[in-house]
């Protein structure tokens, strides 16, 4: 179930919840972990800006819609909300899938392997 912690600029949700508004429109993944992991499974569909970018590369950033970023355990995907949130993203739209992708890929979710998104 969705959450917001005190102080953090994002909301936290779980895989399937991700999933849902994946399916509905208008929602964007963005991975955020190394190039290796990346390639070893994510999300299908999902963007990679490693978190060390996220900054730099802001304007790569989907401008309309939610973000839902993603890496292994959730700590570099909250680290890449506030960043975006830093840069000026409507802390509305940012989502934090804290669950990671070795969740996603063992509930079976849409998943793809290597450069393919």
């Amino acid at each position: 179930m969705s959450r917001q912690v005190p102080g953090e600029p994002y909301t936290r949700i779980s895989a399937k919840e991700a999933l849902d508004m994946l399916n509905k429109g208008g929602a964007t993944a963005v991975d955020v972990r190394r190039e290796d992991e990346y390639k070893a499974g994510h999300i299908k569909g999902a963007m990679w800006v490693p978190v060390d970018d996220i900054i730099p590369r802001f304007d790569e950033l989907p401008k309309k819609g939610t973000i839902l970023f993603i890496c292994a355990v959730g700590a570099r995907s909250g680290l890449a909300c506030e960043y975006a949130a830093a840069m000026g993203a409507d802390t509305a739209l940012l989502f934090n899938i804290e669950e990671g992708t070795p969740s996603w890929i063992q509930q079976g979710l849409p998943t793809s392997y290597g450069a393919d998104r």
